[in-house]
């Protein structure tokens, strides 16, 4: 069966003749000049290949990704030989400029080939395009290594309505940085990027998408996410982190595959990934006909689908607790395989009633998911601006708050005395004005 191939640019249209005395293998179905009715043409189904003429248009991982969801392989001719260097961007075939038509029907072949045994006859953008999600198996365990491609992805995801997961995120990674564990930051919220600021970070330019503008134009590895991300002392530990955006408005330098290409590298660069990524996961009807168009909430759905856990942080009041019913199944919507684990933050007898954890846990099992309650992280305002104020931790801070010793729990971190109990009856004893008694529990 001859495969219906589309050129691009004047030094592929010249490979026609040639292509079309074979007699077999291809068939070249139209000549275009420009990229956008490349895309045109590839959306129609018209075409399984594109062979490319080298500077007709920029090939970047989003180019490449988007023609192969449409299910077309990219060839690309080369000027002069083709190197071991020249095969920057994965999964794209190149071939030399001066090669016979045989020798290129051959690439187009083998790309053909390889495309279907890999993803099948369409190709995959996952989670972060709204026309496609892949069926996979939630993740399992993973055992880290340092050096290899098996570092761990922690996502920290929430409703909106400031339920504190960027607070969570940093602490978190904190805790692990300290206790020696390698760890890589990342804050991809494209609504509202804090990390750089609640560090103390400068925030004249954004880390992430400094790695993601390189990620997309192939060959992005561990060695330059190590150049590119900042470097933060956290209590004898070092912290790496990718600062966010600078302004809300340049959300599409974000794209979900070179984000995806950015989070790849991290898990060969550290063994703990920790991303703080927006509340929204709504995908945009109207911009998903076109599939060049950027999406804002791109990078969160990337981020969760490359997760191998997820932390889901909502508010411990009225009006937190219904969001987070409603979040978690948007979530179960968006990213069918993310298991969350369901946090309460700002957990306060004042916002809930006295014995708050026992008031939570009664409204989660009545009205929420089937997914429990994992944790609960108590108010503490004082300690959470002292932080702020001093562009850290709170292990450094606040090393003895009761917000500090429960996310270092969360994390897993192992802490001396964590004063469980003395935590428990900080959130359980309740005064009322005028009454210096405490009531019983």
């Amino acid at each position: 069966m001859s495969i219906p191939v589309i050129t691009l640019g004047s030094v592929a249209s010249a490979f026609v003749p040639g292509l079309e005395q074979l007699r077999g293998p291809v068939t070249v179905v139209r000549r275009c000049d420009e990229l956008a009715e490349l895309v045109a043409a590839c959306q129609t189904g018209l075409a399984r290949a594109a062979i490319i003429a080298p500077g007709a248009a920029e090939l970047t991982a989003s180019l490449i990704d988007r023609l192969r969801f449409a299910g077309v392989v990219v060839v690309a001719l080369t000027d002069g030989a083709v190197s071991a260097d020249t095969t920057a961007l994965e999964g794209v075939e190149y071939v030399g400029a001066s090669v016979e038509p045989a020798v290129l029907a051959a690439a187009v072949s083998r790309a053909v080939e390889g495309f279907d045994a890999a993803v099948g006859p369409r190709g995959s953008l996952a989670y972060a395009d709204p026309l496609h999600v892949p069926d996979r198996a939630a993740p399992g365990p993973v055992e880290v290594v340092e050096g290899s491609r098996d570092g761990r992805i922690t996502v920290v995801w929430g409703p909106p309505g400031g339920p504190g997961r960027t607070t969570v995120a940093i602490n978190i990674a904190a805790e692990l940085a300290a206790a020696g564990t390698s760890v890589l930051l990342v804050d991809a919220d494209t609504y509202g990027a804090s990390i750089g600021a609640s560090l103390g970070l400068l925030d004249e330019s954004s880390g992430l998408a400094q790695a993601c503008r390189i990620a997309d134009q192939g060959g992005f590895g561990s060695a330059a996410l190590a150049r590119i991300a900042v470097s933060v002392a956290i209590k004898g530990g070092r912290l790496r982190v990718l600062t966010g955006i600078t302004r809300p408005d340049r959300w599409p330098e974000l794209r979900p595959a070179a984000l995806g290409q950015v989070l790849e590298a991290a898990r060969s660069l550290v063994e703990v990934t920790v991303v703080d990524c927006g509340f929204c996961l709504e995908a945009d009807e109207e911009l998903s006909f076109d599939t060049l168009a950027p999406r804002r909430n791109g990078a969160a759905l990337r981020s969760l689908e490359a997760a191998d856990s997820v932390i889901a942080v909502g508010g411990a009041d009225s009006i937190g607790v219904p969001r987070m019913v409603k979040a978690l199944s948007e979530l179960a919507d968006a990213v069918p395989t993310a298991a969350p684990r369901v946090v309460f933050n700002k957990v306060r007898a004042a916002a809930v009633g006295r014995a708050p954890e026992t008031q939570l846990r009664e409204a989660w099992e009545r009205f929420g998911p089937g997914a429990a309650i994992s944790d609960f992280l108590p108010m503490d305002h004082a300690a959470a601006d002292q932080a702020l104020l001093a562009g850290t931790a709170l292990l450094e801070t606040a090393p003895t708050s009761p917000l500090r010793l429960a996310i270092a729990e969360l994390a897993g971190v192992p802490i001396g005395e964590r004063r469980n109990r003395g935590l428990g009856r900080r959130l359980r004893d309740v005064k009322f004005s005028g009454n210096t008694d405490r009531l019983p529990r």
